[in-house]
């Protein structure tokens, strides 16, 4: 479990983060929506200590992650597998150099051991026999599918996500929601997803925080999210013809 404390974060004069306090439970994907300029992509940035938070406290586990040193982060932060946005592939490496970056990089497995992790990721995203394939050769679908197998190769204890569906057709956007919905349960993984995507909030939210003017304004989960009289959650929610439909 990820749990966030009374967090404040400024930029200047710029308050953005209000007193927040949230909750990330293991085993189960947690969204995070709002709208632009909300506060949930520093919220984000702060829970993997990318922007460090003015007061508060958080915490992976029970560890305070947010006094600990630079060391004793990056033991943690080892433990963090990330879902880019646009998948950040590097384009000089095929699919298996790519999965089999962050095992290089940070663990002490043979190669044959890195090897066989690497085709575990790769067969669990449904991907078997694209090892030698170039980014350039791969769909959009695809090109998440070796992310998510990147990002699950150190067999992580928690995942974040940034906009997993961005620029995917809707059916290849359901298969990426099963898959990460999936490995989740499957690997008991802390997931966090920053989204835009209703779909994926109503088919795979089990716990939702909607950020608001910097503070948690909802939260609840997809079995609640459509019949809440929140406000400020419905102008946003059902901004779109999808969830307007499901409303009616």
């Amino acid at each position: 479990m990820i749990e966030a404390v009374n967090i404040n974060k400024y930029f200047g004069d710029n308050h953005v983060l209000k007193d927040v306090s949230v909750k990330f439970y293991q085993g189960k994907t947690n969204l995070v929506i709002g709208q632009s300029g909300s506060g949930k992509t520093v919220l984000i940035k702060c829970l993997v200590g990318l922007h460090e938070i003015n007061s508060g406290q958080i915490y992976y586990d029970n560890r305070l992650f947010s006094k600990l040193t630079f060391g004793q982060k990056k033991a943690i932060r080892q433990e963090i597998g990330m879902l880019f946005q646009g998948g950040a592939l590097f384009d000089y490496m095929n699919v298996e150099q790519n999965v089999g970056f962050p095992l290089k990089m940070f663990s002490d497995l043979s190669i044959a051991k890195q090897k066989d992790r690497v085709d575990f990721c790769l067969h669990r995203v449904n991907l078997r026999n694209a090892n030698k394939l170039m980014p350039s050769e791969l769909s959009g679908g695809m090109i998440k599918r070796v992310a998510i197998a990147r990002a699950i190769a150190l067999n992580p204890r928690y995942l974040f996500c940034d906009e997993p569906n961005s620029g995917l057709d809707p059916q290849t956007a359901n298969l990426i929601d099963n898959l990460i919905s999936e490995i989740t349960e499957e690997f008991n993984i802390t997931t966090v997803i920053n989204t835009h995507d209703m779909n994926s909030v109503v088919e795979i939210g089990e716990n939702i925080i909607f950020i608001h003017d910097g503070k948690i304004w909802w939260e609840g989960d997809n079995n609640e999210i459509l019949n809440s009289e929140n406000k400020e959650l419905n102008d946003f929610v059902f901004a779109s013809k999808l969830t307007r439909k499901l409303k009616t």
